[in-house]
C-alpha cells in the first residue's frame, strides 16, 4: 500500500504484476530471494525490495507534494518515527495479528504494548491535522497501514479506544480518492498476460513525465 501511494503521487509509471505468495513467479525469486513484496526492478535492472526504500526511491525522483520536506520537522524526523512504527510497533502488530503463527497465549499484552505507539500518534496528531503538518507527508503513508492493520484486527476494540485524533486522521486517509487507487484489485499475474500499468497519476495539480521505461513492482494479490 505505501509503495504503491508513493509511486502514484510521484508521477511514476509502473508495471504491476500481482502475485500469490503461495505460488511465487521465479522471475520474482530471482530478483530478490527474500520471496516477500513488494519488488521494483528499476529501469538499470536494480532490485530494490523494501516498501519504505521503494518510497524513497520514488520520491527523490519526483516529489510534487513536498512528502520529503514537511511543514514541520524534516526527513530525519520523520525516519525516526517509521523506524518507531516498523520495528517495536510492528513487532507487537504481528504478534496480535498472527498469534498462532508465533505462538503468542496472550495477544492482549502485544496489543497493548502496540496501543502505546498509536497513543503518541494521537497526542502528536492533536497539534497537528498530520504527522508532520497541515498536510500529508512521507512518515503519514508510510505508517499509515500498519495502523489500518491494527484496526481492522478487531475494529470494534479499536473504535472504542480514546484516540479521537487517530482515528480522524485513518478515516481521512482511507476514504480519499488516492487510497481507493492505490487498493484496486488486480488479477494474479501470468506470464502470457498483457502488462498492466499503474496509472500515472496528477497530484496536486501537478504532473510530472512518467520514467524513461517501465518498472516492474510485484506487489501482493488479494484474493
Amino acid at each position: 500500500m505505501r509503495a504503491r501511494w508513493a509511486l502514484a503521487v510521484a508521477g511514476l509509471t509502473v508495471e504491476l504484476r500481482e502475485v500469490v505468495l503461495s505460488s511465487k513467479p521465479a522471475k520474482m525469486l530471482a530478483a530478490s530471494g527474500k520471496g516477500t513484496v513488494p519488488v521494483l526492478i528499476d529501469v538499470d535492472d536494480r532490485v530494490i525490495d523494501e516498501s519504505l526504500d521503494i518510497m524513497l526511491w520514488a520520491l527523490r525522483q519526483n516529489d510534487p507534494a513536498t512528502w520529503l520536506s514537511p511543514q514541520d520537522g524534516v526527513l530525519d524526523e520523520m525516519l525516526g518515527l517509521i523506524a518507531q512504527c516498523d520495528g517495536e510497533f510492528k513487532f507487537n502488530l504481528d504478534r496480535y495479528k498472527y498469534p498462532q503463527r508465533f505462538a503468542v497465549i496472550d495477544i492482549k499484552t502485544h496489543r497493548a504494548a502496540a496501543a502505546d505507539f498509536l497513543l503518541k500518534l494521537d497526542q502528536r496528531l492533536t497539534q497537528l491535522p498530520h504527522l508532520f503538518g497541515a498536510d500529508i507527508s512521507f512518515a503519514d503513508i508510510a505508517i499509515a497501514p500498519f495502523v489500518r492493520q491494527f484496526a481492522q484486527t478487531d475494529f470494534t476494540w479499536f473504535k472504542q479506544q480514546a484516540w479521537p485524533e487517530l482515528h480522524r486522521w485513518m478515516t481521512e486517509l482511507t476514504e480519499s480518492p488516492m487510497f481507493a487507487l492505490v487498493m484496486t484489485r488486480h488479477d494474479q499475474w501470468r506470464p502470457d498476460q498483457a502488462p498492466v500499468y499503474f496509472p500515472f497519476v496528477r497530484c496536486n495539480g501537478v504532473s510530472s513525465a512518467p520514467t524513461e521505461a517501465i518498472t516492474v513492482l510485484a506487489s501482493l494479490h488479494h484474493p
